[in-house]
């Protein structure tokens, strides 16, 4: 698969069993999603999208605006107060034949155009340090996220490096 076979689009009904079954098989490294949350993240965040790789589903990304009361989130709580106006990215999860393909890249430029375009100044996300995730680390390192916080999640089993992307102008 090279990049330019890569789309992305809003998420769809249709996606659903699609979104439920990516994020159920990395459950581990995420919060558990029924469809239910599934349908609320649909009502209430910035962006639900999919990414598909020759026209089959290859990936979703969640990115919720600041302001989300309903989201309890110990990390998009931490970003709210520290922000005034942000991108959080609450999750991407990519179908695990389709990693190291540039799906994640094409998912993370659609969020930063979505931030530019609302003069979003930035785009946020966490990374996990304790378990130690490399391959995040240097993703994000690469598009330009940087460490702005520290913290114990998860009854202080995880921590994260909670962290920022300057957007540029749309």
């Amino acid at each position: 698969m090279t990049d330019a076979r890569i789309s992305i689009r809003r998420a769809e009904e249709r996606d659903y069993p699609f979104i439920l079954r990516v994020n159920e098989e990395n459950v581990e490294v995420l919060s558990p999603m029924d469809e239910a949350r599934l349908r609320q993240f649909a009502a209430g965040a910035e962006l639900l999208l999919v990414a598909e790789a020759d026209g089959v589903p290859a990936a979703f990304l969640i990115a919720l605006r600041e302001g989300a009361a309903w989201y309890g989130s110990e990390n998009y709580l931490w970003f709210s107060r520290h922000y005034q106006t942000f991108l959080y990215i609450d999750r991407v999860v990519i179908d695990g034949p389709c990693r190291g393909r540039g799906v994640g890249r094409r998912l993370y430029e659609a969020v930063f155009r979505r931030a530019g375009d609302a003069g979003v100044p930035f785009v946020t996300a966490e990374i996990d340090t304790i378990p130690y995730n490399e391959a995040s680390l240097k993703f994000h390192a690469a598009m330009g996220f940087r460490e702005v916080g520290m913290q114990r999640v998860r009854n202080q089993s995880v921590q994260v490096s909670l962290q920022e992307a300057p957007v540029g102008p749309a």
